[in-house]
């Protein structure tokens, strides 16, 4: 069973990415007692009510999110598989609902990727009419339903839009291994024929960053990858590190990859990128670190910004997926995107303007913290640079 202390401390994170009210799930987080097998009290069973009260009101999207937090970190049972698939069934019938959001799946002799699109041209189309790309992963926690809304702004920015997981999240049943950052390009591949994979940009959160930046060695087709909280080296080879990492990381890994949390390091030792292959990244590449990362140890932010070409490394103080920054990041991530494409246009202005601003409220926001910090406890804060 999973820690439920831990798991209510890290999904905080995933619930402010989700524009989900404190107000609903926090109550709600108080009434959770174990981790049982879909028992009142439960972490699945207190999600998955609130998920179905939802449902019945007809705010599918609302109730999709609730399912996604029940089947969280990942789905180890009956109970999890059930909120798993209520999740996966709300979604469905949501995006029915929305112009253009279409199921893509990618069959490979390991196993499926299944996905979701938006602005695919028709194969019969001419190749000038297909967008560029515009491919979102999740890490090893998060399924494509929690970042596939994204979808809905595709449009406006001018790409079609693939929304997929990491290997063994979710629907993809493929295996996560050495080999796992090809299947980036067997999506590609998969549409080659109704989008401008020539011109592909990959926004890939903490794990699945890992992966683009390795498939963007070997596919020229990624032109640009937006990272956030991604492992890099120190990851996979620091042991003492290791030792550290919250059990759910080292539970989700270690169900992934099909081995014992005891043997995850040990596993995982050989996927480290090294700095020659950083150095020969010719695509830009976008990392948000977070300086209070628990997951990510602070090597290898700092690993990417010595060695790769075209770095543009944002930091916080903040702890893993920065969820006190949810707004910034978001507003961040577009702005890479329309900056690695050379867009220039209004809505990029409006957006540098709004980027300033943010970290410029969270920059005092911070003084402030620590201003009070160090009239409560004098002599035990530390400064930080920004």
């Amino acid at each position: 069973m999973n820690d439920i202390d831990e798991l209510k401390q890290f999904i905080v994170v995933h619930a402010k990415a989700q524009q989900m009210a404190p107000e609903r799930y926090e109550p709600l987080l108080k009434r959770i007692q174990d981790d049982g097998e879909g028992t009142p009290g439960s972490w699945v069973f207190e999600w998955s009510r609130e998920g179905e009260l939802l449902d019945r009101d007809g705010r599918l999207l609302e109730a999709c999110r609730y399912y996604n937090i029940a089947r969280f970190p990942f789905v180890n049972g009956p109970a999890r598989q059930e909120a798993l698939e209520r999740c996966t069934d709300a979604f469905d019938r949501w995006r029915l609902t929305q112009p253009g959001v279409d199921r893509l799946d990618v069959k490979l002799p390991e196993g499926q990727i299944r996905c979701w699109t938006t602005g695919l041209a028709a194969a019969d189309q001419p190749a000038g009419s297909r967008a560029p790309l515009l491919l979102v992963l999740g890490g090893i926690v998060s399924i494509k339903e929690q970042w596939a809304p994204i979808l809905i702004q595709a449009s406006r920015l001018g790409v079609a839009g693939v929304v997929a997981e990491m290997p063994g999240v979710g629907e993809n049943t493929l295996p996560y291994d050495e080999s796992s950052p090809a299947m980036i390009s067997a999506i590609l591949d998969a549409v080659g024929d109704r989008a401008d994979v020539a011109h592909t940009y990959a926004v890939a959160l903490s794990f699945s960053g890992h992966l683009a930046l390795r498939a963007a060695l070997s596919d020229s087709r990624i032109r640009g990858v937006i990272t956030a909280g991604a492992p890099i080296s120190d990851f996979f080879t620091d042991q003492a590190w290791q030792r550290c990492l919250p059990r759910v990381t080292v539970d989700t890994l270690a169900h992934l990859i099909g081995v014992s949390p005891r043997d995850v390091g040990g596993h995982v030792r050989g996927w480290a990128l090294t700095p020659e292959e950083l150095q020969s990244l010719e695509v830009p590449v976008a990392c948000l670190a977070s300086r209070r990362d628990e997951i990510i140890p602070p090597g290898d932010p700092a690993l990417l910004q010595r060695f790769v070409p075209r770095i543009d490394l944002v930091d916080n103080d903040d702890v893993h997926g920065s969820p006190d920054h949810v707004l910034e990041a978001r507003v961040w991530v577009l702005l890479s995107l329309m900056r690695m494409r050379k867009v220039r246009n209004v809505q990029r202005v409006v957006l540098s303007s709004l980027w300033r601003v943010l970290r410029l409220r969270g920059r005092l926001h911070q003084l402030s913290h620590r201003t009070q910090q160090a009239a409560s406890h004098p002599g035990t804060t530390r400064s930080h640079e920004g």
